[in-house]
């Protein structure tokens, strides 16, 4: 919080007046931040009993995050700190020394490199505008074709990418104008953008789902083959919201307006070249997941293969426009990625070590138990968890710090582990839409004030969150879907195997 003060001396308010100056309100904030970051800190050294200090940590932890230090020193001090007090400094050296060599160590993480490099290279290749073109050209006759369009690209652009923020910030940009110029109003036009960037980390390749395989010792091939039906389950819900809302309430989808009266109609040829436009997005799919299912590659492999096929695709297509800038950028930025997922993982790790010593993660278990929750009603508990802690926290800082504690569980309760690693990432995906920190919604805000994008309609904050809470009841209605009927997320990793 930034203080203004004019003139030689800060502003302080009149007696008379009976409010705090500005620098009392600076000193009882300082306060109370100094009092949050001690208390649990104090409690880590002083707590009487390991699952206490356990407890106590996981509260530094929240702190830490809230005052948004780095995820990966959020998690380790913690963790090192809670180390320290119960085992001493030669249990804290030998932490130090293995724990992050073993987190980064891990063949399940191979993969990380390879996904990132293959987006990057893709994104800098171009191919964002065609795909969207071609769900626009095939899906547009629908009742609010264009927000259907944007959605599906989503899935598409999901295939290519495996970033949310990357893939939303893409449509936002190309599809916005075209649904304002075609007169729809603002829920479709926003909502359609926002949920499009949610299958992003289910459909492979996926980042988050390579990290979640990691924490929970999957294979990561299940693991990346077992959010491909669950992504295309929530594009294809999605979408069929859109249609509904664009039948409900037609002048959320232009319909009837001269705008969409005077929309060209898309010759059949014009369909069939921007469907021919995206083949190497279908190429890299065949290569990566196909070669996944059918054994021909292991998960690491198929990732090599699939950024090996982007690196030939980037040169072609952008040969005219200094391709090898683009290629070294694409490395450049992979690199920086890789390494700071890895700090957060070690990270992770060092906290999940905490959790083990101070038997908190066993005590969570007893307590789970002695409520006689079933597999259901712990589900719903967490999706509850979830949700709330989306709220203050990003996606992969939710993922690194709930499945630590909640893997001891898993298996007494009865949910399958790799369902719960698509669980764990759509419902942290969700965190980002969610107010009040909802990185996706403020990205999108900000796109929108760009004149090229709003088309002279004016946005607000409450414009974008009204879209989130429009279709946010969808995405809940995809998780208890997934609840009660759990072979949607494994039906096809079982076939795999």
């Amino acid at each position: 919080m930034t203080l203004y003060t004019t003139g030689a001396s800060p502003h302080v308010e009149s007696e008379d007046t009976g409010e705090d100056t500005p620098a009392l309100k600076l000193w009882i904030y300082r306060i109370v931040i100094v009092a949050a970051v001690v208390l649990p800190t104090l409690g880590i050294f002083l707590a009487p009993a390991r699952e206490a200090v356990g407890a106590c940590a996981i509260a530094l932890m929240f702190v830490l995050l809230l005052l948004r230090i780095p995820i990966a020193f959020a998690l380790a001090i913690p963790g090192l700190l809670g180390i320290y007090s119960l085992n001493g400094i030669a249990a804290l050296g030998n932490l130090l020394a293995s724990e992050p060599l073993v987190a980064a160590s891990q063949w399940a993480l191979s993969v990380l490199p390879m996904f990132i490099l293959m987006g990057l290279l893709l994104w800098q290749s171009g191919i964002t505008t065609k795909i969207y073109a071609a769900a626009r050209n095939w899906l547009g006759w629908l009742p609010g074709g264009l927000g259907v369009g944007t959605n599906m690209a989503g899935a598409g652009l999901a295939a290519v990418s495996g970033s949310t923020m990357g893939t939303t910030y893409a449509l936002a940009r190309i599809g916005v104008p075209e649904m304002l110029k075609a007169g729809y109003g603002k829920p479709i036009a926003i909502g359609s953008v926002i949920v499009a960037g949610l299958p992003g980390q289910l459909i492979p390749p996926s980042i988050f789902l390579v990290v979640v395989a990691g924490l929970l010792e999957n294979p990561v091939g299940p693991q990346l083959l077992a959010g491909l039906v669950p992504g295309l389950t929530v594009a294809v819900l999605f979408s069929a919201m859109i249609i509904v809302f664009a039948v409900v309430v037609p002048r959320w989808a232009g319909r009837g307006t001269a705008a969409t009266s005077t929309a060209p109609t898309i010759a059949w040829g014009a369909r069939w070249r921007s469907l021919s436009a995206v083949w190497p997005v279908i190429v890299l799919i065949v290569i990566v997941l196909g070669g996944m299912f059918f054994g021909v590659f292991t998960a690491t492999e198929a990732g090599a293969a699939g950024a090996f096929g982007a690196l030939i695709f980037l040169l072609w297509f952008q040969r005219k426009d200094r391709p090898f800038a683009k290629v070294g950028s694409s490395a450049v930025e992979t690199v920086s990625s890789v390494g700071a997922i890895f700090l957060m993982i070690a990270g992770a790790h060092i906290l999940g070590a905490l959790v083990a010593v101070s038997g908190l993660g066993r005590l969570f278990s007893d307590v789970i138990a002695e409520t006689g929750m079933g597999r259901i009603e712990f589900l719903l508990v967490v999706t509850l968890l979830y949700i709330v802690l989306g709220m203050f926290m990003d996606p992969l800082a939710i993922l690194l710090t709930t499945i630590p504690l909640l893997l001891p569980v898993l298996d007494e309760v009865g949910v399958d582990l790799l369902w719960f690693g698509v669980f764990a990432v759509f419902m942290g995906e969700l965190a980002i839409l969610t107010p009040p920190v909802g990185m996706l919604s403020f990205v999108i805000h900000k796109i929108v004030q760009d004149p090229k994008v709003n088309q002279g309609v004016r946005f607000t904050m409450g414009d974008i969150f009204g879209a989130v809470a429009l279709f946010l009841p969808m995405a809940l209605l995809v998780v208890l879907l997934w609840i009660l009927v759990p072979d949607i997320v494994t039906w096809l990793p079982d076939l795999m195997r």
